[in-house]
């Protein structure tokens, strides 16, 4: 068996990897496991010098590893440069703040509990196993990178299959940045012989970002082994327009959540909800500026859609899609897979959805909008809430008593206000129902693999 990189906008083979054997998986756990006996005697200033070395480096190559990153998943050249800085950035901000972040917690009177001294300290767990996807190969890896080894974590990576390029440059960067050798690597295996390695003793926890399926499968080997977990998963997320929103502004930021990514991130908004009042004014402009965009070659600057990352991907938006037709939904725009070579689908506009289809309670991993009439904020928050997911949302409003009910109501893990859904550095991160539990980003991200150890002295 191997892992391949397969170009999305031509379908062929670009690259072959073998898989790692049994040795190798165990060779590098190894190495994993006594890079974490040296990392968590170093202090933060050690591994934070480290941290802004191995940001250094990634930024000196930002152009090279963009065009990686579209070669093998197919994001525009335009998104791939970003997502590397993205990670640059998100490495400089765990150097600046995990200490701060894992600071000892004291009682501020000690003499409550009858002792001289007491309160908590921050240690790390050893080895973490993160299960990673394709649709954002470097970011999704280095959000949960950065903070696992600035806390004295290491990590070992199994990625997703198409991006084995991805893996292997994930595989030297922090060494290259002069960490011990083994503080983050990467295991070339299946997801068949995921299994083996959660139940490996030197491995600590799991974290995953990935589908609902893949999610409970791997939750459920961490939990038989009495492993702490992070699951990241799919989300439906509502875009909620009012009828005092800024209209002009809404649509244009509802193509651009929708199609960023070329239609694969989670946190897209996938589900817009439009209030009647301004229900075809919204729709009106969204189409037009859907149908406006540029689908074609990724590397290309001007390009603004490329391809799905995969045939299975395309496969899966076909079903969706005609499974909507097929039951009476409204096309807009797009909804036709065009001729030709790579994993193309266009950006693509549907109304008249019926709780009989897919779309409606399925997620659309690709650049498929449903939009939704609405006549108060109780039915949009019915519908919004409806699907079994719960990652982010968005609100468009100038009433700031409608600003404060989405907030409350809102079945999330973000809400965010007049504005698209992004992940940042410094805000917590996750989901809630199917989309997942725990957090990442922040403080809370840096937390969530490490022990809060109690201490008290006489």
């Amino acid at each position: 068996m191997s892992m391949k990189t397969i170009n999305p906008a031509t379908g062929k083979v670009e690259q072959e990897f073998a898989l790692h054997d049994a040795a190798e998986v165990e060779r590098r756990l190894a190495k994993a496991q006594a890079a974490h006996e040296v990392l968590k005697t170093m202090t933060y200033a050690q591994r934070a010098e480290l941290m802004r070395k191995a940001a250094d480096i990634m930024e000196s190559e930002v152009d090279e590893t963009a065009k990686m990153l579209t070669i093998e998943m197919g994001k525009p050249i335009t998104q791939s440069r970003p997502e590397v800085m993205k990670c640059v950035k998100n490495m400089r901000f765990y150097a600046d703040n995990s200490e701060k972040f894992l600071a000892p917690e004291p009682l501020e009177d000690p003499a409550l509990v009858g002792a001289s001294e007491a309160g908590a300290i921050w240690q790390p767990l050893g080895v973490v196993l993160a299960v990673m996807p394709w649709n954002y190969p470097l970011w999704q890896v280095i959000r949960f990178a950065a903070p696992a080894l600035m806390a004295g974590n290491s990590g070992v990576l199994k990625h997703a299959s198409n991006v084995p390029q991805s893996a292997l440059y994930l595989d030297t960067i922090f060494t290259r940045a002069g960490f011990p050798e083994g503080s983050f690597i990467t295991l070339m295996i299946s997801s068949g012989a995921v299994k083996d390695v959660i139940d490996d003793w030197r491995v600590r926890a799991v974290t995953l970002t990935g589908s609902e399926p893949a999610g409970r499968a791997v939750a459920s080997q961490a939990g038989a082994q009495i492993k702490p977990s992070v699951m990241e998963l799919g989300g439906s997320d509502p875009f909620i327009v009012t009828a005092s929103a800024d209209i002009e502004k809404a649509a244009t930021t509802a193509v651009a959540a929708r199609i960023n990514n070329n239609g694969q991130s989670c946190i897209a908004g996938k589900r817009f909800l439009v209030f009647a009042e301004v229900y075809d004014e919204f729709l009106d402009l969204f189409v037009s500026k859907m149908k406006a965009l540029k689908m074609g070659d990724p590397m290309e600057e001007d390009t603004q859609l490329g391809p799905l990352a995969t045939a299975s991907g395309l496969r899966d938006i076909e079903e969706l899609v005609e499974d909507a037709k097929s039951k009476g939904a409204r096309v807009l725009c797009g909804g036709e897979t065009p001729e030709g070579d790579g994993f193309y689908y266009p950006a693509t506009v549907i109304d008249g959805l019926t709780t009989d289809m897919r779309l409606v309670m399925e997620e659309a991993f690709g650049p498929v909008a449903t939009v939704y009439r609405v006549s108060s904020n109780e039915e949009a928050i019915k519908i919004a809430n409806q699907t079994t997911f719960g990652l982010s949302s968005s609100i468009w409003s100038n009433d700031e008593a409608d600003k404060d009910f989405f907030v409350q109501h809102l079945d999330a893990g973000a809400v965010f206000v007049n504005g698209m859904t992004i992940s940042y550095p410094e805000l917590p991160f996750g989901g809630i129902k199917d989309s997942g539990f725990g957090r990442e980003l922040s403080a809370a991200g840096i937390k969530e693999f490490c022990n809060l150890k109690t201490v008290w002295r006489a």
